[in-house]
């Protein structure tokens, strides 16, 4: 259980990162009009999220977490900065 926890802060982490890396990638995108950068960010992001999602759902199904703890996890994954929160107070039993 704790290694899983320690992959899935890992992944909740990156995922943070790549939805705040979006305040870089939009504007190339529409004040530059290149494409690019916007679309891998984006791939990335989406298979992330797909990740983090699965790892929440996979916790709340085995049992480990509640179904609080999987709905705040899923909040924080929608809120810029959400994940980086989550991690401070969601995940911190895991830290030790």
């Amino acid at each position: 259980m704790k290694r899983s926890m320690a992959y899935f802060r890992k992944l909740a982490l990156a995922e943070g990162v790549s939805y705040l890396l979006f305040a870089i990638t939009m504007p190339i995108k529409y004040k530059l009009g290149i494409k690019e950068p916007n679309y891998i960010v984006g791939s990335a992001h989406g298979a992330l999220f797909i990740g983090y999602s699965m790892w929440v759902l996979f916790f709340l199904l085995k049992g480990h977490k509640s179904f609080k703890w999987a709905f705040l996890a899923m909040i924080a994954s929608l809120l810029p900065f959400g994940t980086f929160i989550a991690d401070k107070h969601l995940f911190q039993e895991e830290r030790n």
